[in-house]
């Protein structure tokens, strides 16, 4: 029997009276992961954004590295957001990358309030703290990523269609 759960993720297949179920994601656990995870991938867009073009004019060749990640992270959120499990190994992958970057950029903002230094549009302490503030939305989304692709977004099962089964059953043999 299909519960109401299942039946909000069931798909036809191919055979006629079957339908394919996703167990796992009906779960509550799952669930919140899932939006956490997408959640997660759009805050650190949006903090890559906000450094980007606060920082436009001092970052020179970072920019068109730092525009790719945020589209990558924008369609990994909609892939997350679609249950695909395959694309959270890769967001962990590189979030541990960005968080390193991160790591490492960050003391270098605020090296730029010293004189000398070229000032970016948005004040050089600000994109410190915000860079800064990457590095515990990756450590979260490494978890909760993780923690997703253990959850077994992927599992499917094949079951007969209850009005399949009705309609066999009335049928005279």
């Amino acid at each position: 029997m299909v519960n109401a759960a299942m039946a909000s993720s069931g798909e036809r297949s191919g055979e006629p009276g079957v339908i394919i179920t996703h167990p796992n994601r009906g779960k509550p656990a799952a669930q919140a992961t899932r939006v956490t995870v997408v959640l997660l991938l759009l805050v650190s867009t949006a903090l890559i954004l906000i450094i980007t073009i606060g920082g436009w004019g001092t970052l020179e060749g970072g920019i068109p590295i730092l525009l790719a990640w945020a589209i990558v992270y924008v369609l990994m959120a909609y892939f997350a957001a679609r249950w695909s499990r395959g694309v959270l190994p890769m967001a962990a992958a590189l979030a541990l990358i960005l968080l390193v970057f991160a790591l490492v950029a960050a003391p270098s903002w605020f090296a730029r309030n010293n004189p000398g230094f070229a000032q970016p549009s948005l004040n050089a302490g600000l994109l410190g703290v915000l860079t800064l503030l990457i590095i515990p939305v990756q450590i979260l989304l490494i978890a909760f990523a993780m923690r997703g692709f253990q959850q077994g977004w992927n599992i499917e099962l094949e079951q007969l269609d209850p009005r399949a089964e009705r309609d066999a059953l009335a049928r005279p043999v």
